[in-house]
């Protein structure tokens, strides 16, 4: 009885062979490390994104249909391209400014960004034609730039995707050229969110130093690899499943109200002003 009482008695008192830097606390402080990797991986991914966001088009009050905005936005930007005149080209730019005065102030944003930005490299790479002296040149290409590309952003902004889809097919492009448009931007859209959330999860779990970044970077695109793989299969079991045999049919959707034919006929009416104005300045110079 005597020995049983002893080795209860022992319950609950400490073992004497417990280790000494097991019992006590640890104040664990991680090494700072820049996190500029990820934070600049992150921006690029977004802004690429914010440029091939092509299905989120507004379809304005007195915008036209999608195959005639085509039509005009195509003949303003050649147009623009092959004069030689500057004073068309000013004429142009002021149209634009005063189109992109009634955009909405998202598409504004995108649209002045992405011209200005392209006019500004232009004049970079214009910087040798300045010091020897031919300021015109540069002016020139400049100004074509800013104008072609905010045309550009304006229709691809003002259009709703499946509106441009359908404009290509009535103007009988290739099926198998907008099937590879089509996927491409979207497939594009979709890994470029995937890499974002992928970035994010590393910014949140990153504890300490690591001198690996290359390492993070590989991991990444192998996520986006696998990714990509699985949703083209996916992407192909669906297309089988649903019989589609890689041609592109246009729906037919509601007949055009004589208000839409005025609007397409004033825009085509427009375009040509312009380009009887084009000649015209082509003659004098």
């Amino acid at each position: 009885m005597l020995r049983k009482q002893d080795n209860d008695s022992s319950v609950g008192q400490p073992d004497a062979g417990l280790p000494d830097w097991l019992s006590r606390s640890e104040d664990y402080q991680p090494g700072h490390d820049r996190d500029g990797f990820i934070a600049k991986s992150m921006l690029s991914v977004t802004g690429v994104l914010a440029r091939l966001r092509m299905d989120d088009g507004v379809q304005m009050r007195l915008s036209p249909s999608g195959g005639c905005k085509i039509i005009c936005g195509f003949a303003c930007i050649l147009l623009t391209s092959l004069t030689r005149n500057y004073a068309f080209v000013l004429v142009m730019l002021a149209l634009v400014l005063c189109r992109m005065a009634f955009l909405p102030a998202k598409i504004l944003r995108r649209t002045a960004s992405v011209a200005f930005t392209a006019a500004a490299l232009t004049a970079l790479l214009m910087l040798p034609a300045l010091l020897l002296g031919q300021r015109q040149s540069a002016l020139l290409v400049g100004t074509k730039v800013l104008v072609t590309v905010s045309l550009a952003m304006i229709v691809a902004g003002t259009t709703p995707f499946h509106e441009l889809t359908g404009a290509l097919r009535g103007f009988h492009v290739p099926d198998v050229v907008i099937m590879t448009v089509d996927l491409a931007l979207r497939s594009i859209a979709r890994l470029g969110r995937l890499a974002t959330r992928t970035l994010t999860a590393l910014q949140l779990r990153s504890v300490g130093v690591n001198k690996d970044k290359s390492g993070s970077a590989g991991g990444v695109g192998g996520v986006l690899f696998l990714k990509s793989a699985e949703t083209a299969t996916i992407a192909h079991d669906a297309m089988v499943c649903r019989g589609f045999t890689g041609e592109y049919r246009r729906t037919a959707g509601r007949r055009r109200s004589n208000h839409a034919r005025i609007v397409d006929l004033a825009w085509l009416a427009g375009t040509a002003t312009l380009t009887a104005f084009f000649f015209y300045l082509q003659a004098l110079a």
